[in-house]
């Protein structure tokens, strides 16, 4: 997690340390061009006994949003620290839907990139046509479209359809992952991002596939499946988060106010 000082006495330093890395990675979805001015949204688990989460305050662009500005809620809505805000009831669905399904999950994020929703809107979805794509299609599951997200009845197939998974393509929506911290999370993201920018940038192409072999893909799958876990080489955020903190701080602390 990010280190930061806690500027609120009544928060416990280890709300505050979540508090601090789900600002950053607001700021950081912002820097990369990921976010739809007010829409969407990235939830992070409270530590602790309680079933509780972070959530953005339903009014600030991400650029703006800051640790200490988060907004509280549990899992039946209720906002359970003080904000002149109030939250996006898509948003509390979905993720709420995540973390009563999954309590090791602790950062779920959610996207509408014009990449990601171009790929959730094709009926094959991702295509088996790059490394990074099977890197990603090791991780995912589809949830069909059901209109905005604000009916509760809809937590049920969200949480089915993520399964055990850490990429969720929500079909005609956009993305969305999770993962175990905030930098598991992003990192899934962010390369489920790059496979989409991928496919689609070869399908505007125009240009005849070269495709990868059946059995290639399947070993290339669980390779993945085991060097990204915590027995492999490259466990998702573990090197990459302490880098993308470094570098959100020579651009802009003040997330971590």
């Amino acid at each position: 997690m990010a280190q930061a000082r806690v500027i609120d006495a009544s928060i416990a330093a280890d709300e505050w340390a979540m508090r601090v890395d789900l600002a950053a990675a607001f700021r950081l979805v912002h820097h990369f061009g990921w976010s739809d001015l007010l829409a969407t949204h990235l939830s992070a688990r409270v530590p602790g006994p309680e079933d509780l989460f972070l959530i953005n305050p339903f009014g600030l662009l991400f650029e703006e949003i800051t640790a200490s500005s988060l907004v509280k809620v549990d899992m039946d809505g209720n906002i359970r620290s003080p904000t002149e805000y109030e939250i996006n009831p898509a948003g509390f669905t979905i993720h709420s839907a995540v973390h009563m399904a999954r309590p090791e999950v602790a950062c779920v994020i959610h996207t509408h990139t014009a990449a990601g929703t171009g790929v959730a809107s094709q009926r094959h979805g991702l295509l088996p046509i790059t490394q990074h794509a099977l890197a990603v299609i090791a991780q995912t599951g589809y949830h069909d479209y059901q209109g905005i997200a604000t009916d509760l009845a809809e937590r049920e197939s969200i949480a089915r359809d993520l399964g055990d998974n850490n990429v969720l393509i929500l079909r005609n929506h956009g993305l969305l992952t999770v993962g175990r911290t905030v930098g598991e999370a992003f990192m899934w993201m962010y390369r489920t991002e790059r496979a989409c920018r991928m496919q689609l940038a070869f399908q505007q192409a125009g240009a005849e596939l070269y495709p990868i072999p059946e059995e290639v893909q399947r070993i290339t799958i669980e390779r993945n499946r085991f060097n990204n876990s915590e027995k492999g080489y490259r466990p998702i955020g573990k090197r990459e988060w302490p880098a993308l903190l470094r570098m959100l701080d020579r651009l802009d602390d003040s997330y971590k106010r």
